[in-house]
């Protein structure tokens, strides 16, 4: 079976194959493993893409699109004096990348193709992408999966009954949607966006913050940049424009930068917090939007299984940091988010993602568009330089046949694509999430209530903790911050460190502890910190581990939960002037259970092997009573 996914993005375009039975790889097309979704027309018509479109536009830049994606809406491109219908656009792209996959695969055929669309996309624009697929030459099955689906399916194994948040700031739009687990597969609860909030938008905040500082030295030469008049001017947008994005790129990973100018302008010195300060107003809009879709759901952050980020955007600093202030979650990144959302699209089941049932409240494009062949207006020059400047599809064009003959009639969903008609459910009421099982809190008198939630099995989540910014620091008088637990590497005689003394309670005082232990349990191995081992009695022991991040701490507790099928029971416990959670599971004589601190990266295992019977109630017991710090 040779599958092949797509992500045809705002900027760049990303595929994965799988075929000869080997796990999903990421198809380098020109050595990188991101093409750019630019198209260039030549004066004949030919469409070139890529690295190579990027290349050419330096030539003539009226005649590049560096974002036919953002142009769904338009019908077509006006490329020089060329007209391109938007579908043979993105056709281009697609076919580049098949023809780099067929010839790494040797001239084999692909079984199927798997093509990612935002999840508010209606009919009228997957028709279009479903009708780009056509021209660019795909005859196997076509497979649409909504990118929040994939990107879930690539970033966590949910239980069901479990939902994520997944925030993905392209270059051209940012797109929020809540992912639920069913017994089936997933389903989308909720969905947002922000149509003028990505990438290319900081892109152009961080030019005209340029512009201020330079355009008073030469006012009409800047004028110039902005509304080039010749190929020379236009060469020299361009090439700011490339530099501009690499600057702000730069200071993802860097404080500062510079940005260097076309004469007769100096180079500009740029710092990370310009950067801030100049998107801060429209990273709230996205968090802000994050926060309300949430809830929309019915739930709290707390309650979902992560908040992860896609798209190459993602990258800066401040959207962890504001989410973790505003959200109080710390979300997840990859180092590649850009791959995420293809590479995620191979783990979706045909059948596993739930139709929308009502209209969501958030308008979406008509379901049909007239079909009228466009005659450009003589002498007409569109695509601009500045991507956005003028409309690529005037009033005067009219609108232009979206699903052109040539291309032949196309069904928007075909029965060989599965059920991937995919809308977002509105309210809680519409998804039956069990409930996971709690407890009080240690000194209550009142005997819970306990429900329990199902642990589906299957291999171990491989984590990948990512370091992102914003750790909250603790409050109270003795209880240190999490950089604080960071910064302390000295261990005492049996190996605690201050915070793991703070997290282990008397434990240490009762127990045989030493210093080392792989932290985890069934193969979990991708727990990293500092690690204590005690043995408690009755057969139970107890690893305390410093991880190197708190995120770290949160995700090492879900790989340890999953690692053993069983019913499962969570509670909150204080103690030590600490609070956190803990989980709780039993299957036979195994019993486990995994604790954290909130914000700080701390994690407790507790295991049980051996003897009789075991239940979660009886695990949870044992832990309130002889582990629980303050106990």
């Amino acid at each position: 079976m040779r599958v092949l996914s797509v992500d045809l993005g705002t900027s760049n375009t990303v595929a994965v194959l799988a075929a000869h039975g080997r796990p999903p790889r990421v198809v380098e097309v020109d050595g990188s493993a991101t093409m750019p979704s630019a198209v260039y027309c030549e004066e004949d018509g030919t469409l070139v893409v890529g690295r190579d479109a990027e290349r050419r536009a330096r030539l003539d830049p009226a005649r590049f699109e560096p974002n036919p994606k953002r142009r769904v809406d338009d019908g077509v491109l006006l490329l020089g004096d060329n007209v391109v219908p938007v579908t043979d656009a993105l056709a281009a792209v697609l076919r580049r990348v098949l023809d780099e996959t067929t010839r790494q695969l040797g001239g084999e055929p692909l079984d199927e193709v798997r093509l990612t669309h935002p999840a508010q996309w209606g009919p009228t624009r997957r028709n279009v992408l479903l009708s780009a697929a056509r021209l660019a030459g795909v005859n196997a099955e076509v497979v649409l999966v909504p990118e929040p689906v994939a990107a879930a399916s690539h970033y966590a194994s949910l239980s069901v009954g479990q939902a994520l948040a997944v925030y993905d700031l392209g270059a051209g739009t940012f797109d929020v949607a809540i992912v639920g687990a069913t017994q089936s597969g997933f389903t989308v609860l909720a969905e947002d966006g922000l149509p003028d909030l990505g990438g290319l938008d900081v892109d152009q905040a961080l030019l005209e913050h340029v512009g201020r500082q330079v355009s008073h030295r030469d006012p009409a030469a800047w004028q110039r940049l902005l509304r080039p008049e010749s190929t020379a001017d236009r060469r020299a947008r361009r090439t700011l424009q490339e530099d501009v994005r690499a600057a702000k790129e730069s200071l993802s990973r860097h404080a500062h930068t510079e940005v260097p100018m076309p004469e007769p302008f100096e180079d500009v010195l740029v710092n990370r917090s310009d950067l801030e300060a100049l998107v801060r107003p429209s990273m709230m809009r996205s968090v802000e939007l994050l926060e309300s879709t949430i809830r929309s759901t019915g739930m709290a952050p707390n309650q979902l299984a992560g908040i992860y980020l896609v798209g190459g955007a993602s990258r800066i600093p401040l959207v962890a940091n504001m989410i973790a202030e505003q959200v109080r979650i710390v979300p997840t990144s990859l180092d590649q988010p850009e791959t995420a959302v293809a590479l995620g699209a191979h783990h979706v089941p045909k059948n596993g993602v739930t139709p929308r049932s009502q209209e969501p409240t958030r308008p979406r494009e008509p379901d049909t568009v007239v079909t009228k062949p466009v005659t450009p207006p003589a002498g007409y020059q569109a695509n601009p330089a500045v991507s956005g400047a003028h409309p690529v599809n005037p009033a005067v064009s009219g609108p232009y046949q979206v699903n052109p003959s040539a291309s032949g009639a196309y069904q928007v969903n075909p029965a060989v694509s599965g059920p991937y008609q995919v809308y977002p459910q509105t309210g809680p009421q519409q998804f039956n999430f069990p409930s996971v099982g709690t407890r009080p809190r240690a000194g209550s008198k009142k005997k819970p209530d306990r429900k329990t939630l199902l642990i589906a099995a299957g291999a171990v989540v491989v984590l990948v903790a990512a370091v992102v910014g914003g750790i909250f620091a603790f409050s109270g008088v003795d209880v240190p911050s999490a950089q604080e637990c960071k910064s302390d590497t000295q261990q005492d005689d049996k190996g605690f460190t201050e915070c793991l003394r703070l997290l282990a309670g008397t434990v240490p005082d009762t127990s045989t502890c030493k210093a080392g232990g792989t932290p985890g349990v069934g193969g979990v191995d991708g727990i990293k910190g500092t690690v204590v081992s005690c043995a408690v009695k009755d057969d139970y022991s107890v690893q305390y581990v410093l991880t190197e991040t708190v995120i770290g701490a949160q995700h090492g507790a879900e790989a340890v939960v999953r690692s053993l099928k069983a019913d499962m029971v969570e509670a909150r416990w204080a103690g030590n002037g600490l609070t956190g959670k803990y989980r709780a599971a039993a299957d036979g004589g195994l019993g486990l259970l995994v604790f954290t601190a909130d914000d700080l990266p701390l994690l407790g295992i507790v295991t049980r092997s051996g003897g009789e019977e075991l239940t979660a109630d009886q695990v949870a017991d044992f832990f309130e009573a002889a582990v629980q710090p303050g106990t």
